[in-house]
């Protein structure tokens, strides 16, 4: 089980006004930064929109 790690990344979520760290809530969905995803080193093949590991595959809504 991995635990959620803290980032110094901040952006403030639309829904709360508060600053999260890793990611930002974005019409109701979670968009996590590109910080957050090389600290877990690694694609998840999910499509993200600020994944640094992207060869140009992203999944479009």
């Amino acid at each position: 089980m991995d635990i959620p790690r803290r980032n110094t990344t901040k952006r403030k979520t639309e829904e709360t006004g508060t600053l999260e760290p890793d990611f930002y809530v974005e019409h109701g969905k979670i968009v996590f930064t590109a910080a957050y995803h090389l600290k877990r080193g690694y694609c998840c093949k999910s499509g993200c929109r600020h994944c640094p590991y992207s060869t140009g595959n992203r999944k479009l809504p």
